[in-house]
């Protein structure tokens, strides 16, 4: 099923005419199993988050650098939804909204957000930071596929999620 995803994805991103590059590798779990296969990549590597607002029930999808840590009680007040509120999503919500599983939540799975339910956030660094490309699984955790920040942001108006940018220290 992911590869049917993955190819819907690289199908859309063609149509606007997105140029990508991609590494494919045995499935991984973890930022640090995927970082063995991506040595040699040029650019910012990304991990990504699902979470839900305890008290809205309103979904984000965080979108960091690879390196950063990520404080859920930080991020809950520079995001208006109170400390303690923010909490990691269940997988068969995840599936739901993005039509995929653990391991596998990626900014470009936005594009099965269809009623723009996921609210972005995206860290500010992975726009304006100089990168040459950001990656990001494309629907499966068994690649890992490059796109220019600029594309990355056209790619998020075409889906209708209008990052909200954050830093991440």
């Amino acid at each position: 099923m992911s590869e049917d995803l993955r190819a819907e994805l690289e199908t859309y991103l063609h149509a606007l005419k997105v140029q990508t590059t991609c590494v494919d590798h045995a499935p991984v779990f973890t930022v640090e199993e995927m970082m063995r296969h991506l040595q040699d990549v040029r650019g910012a590597v990304t991990k990504n988050l699902f979470l839900k607002d305890k008290k809205k029930k309103t979904l984000w999808l965080v979108s960091t650098r690879h390196d950063r840590q990520v404080n859920l009680n930080v991020l809950a007040k520079k995001l208006g939804v109170g400390s303690g509120n923010l909490r990691f999503a269940d997988e068969a919500t995840m599936l739901d909204k993005l039509k995929v599983g653990q391991g596998c939540a990626t900014a470009l799975a936005l594009l099965f957000d269809k009623d723009q339910s996921v609210k972005f956030v995206l860290e500010k660094d992975l726009l304006d930071g100089g990168h040459e490309m950001v990656y990001f699984h494309p629907m499966t955790n068994s690649a890992t596929m490059g796109i220019r920040p600029d594309d990355l942001l056209r790619f998020l108006k075409e889906t209708g999620h209008e990052p909200i940018l954050e830093t991440f220290e």
